[in-house]
C-alpha cells in the first residue's frame, strides 16, 4: 500500500516539462505560490482522506504537528466556520 507521504513526494503530471517550466520562468501561468498551495492542499485532502477525517492521524502521517495541520487547513480553505458559535468544520 502506497502512503500519503509516498504519493505526495511525486510532482503532479506536467510540472517539469520544458513546456510548463518555460511558462513559469516567463511570467506565463500560475504563481509559485498557487502551485504550492494547491500541491499542498492534495496533499492534506489526501491524507484526511486516508485518516477517515481524523486531523491528528493525518498530522502523524505527514509527519507535521496537529496545530500546523490545523493552521494550514484555515489558510488553504480546507476549514470554515458557519457561523460565529458554531465550531469549525472541514470545507467541502
Amino acid at each position: 500500500m502506497t502512503s500519503c507521504l509516498h504519493r505526495a513526494a511525486r510532482l503532479p503530471p506536467g510540472c517539469v516539462s520544458g513546456v510548463v517550466m518555460h511558462d513559469l520562468a516567463f511570467g506565463a501561468g500560475p504563481s509559485l505560490k498557487s502551485l504550492v498551495d494547491s500541491y499542498e492542499r492534495r496533499i492534506i485532502e489526501d491524507a484526511l482522506r486516508a485518516s477517515n477525517g481524523n486531523q491528528r492521524r493525518a498530522a502523524r502521517a505527514l509527519g507535521v504537528l496537529p496545530t500546523t495541520l490545523h493552521e494550514k487547513m484555515k489558510r488553504l480553505g480546507l476549514i470554515r466556520r458557519t457561523s460565529s458559535e458554531q465550531p469549525l468544520t472541514l470545507a467541502g
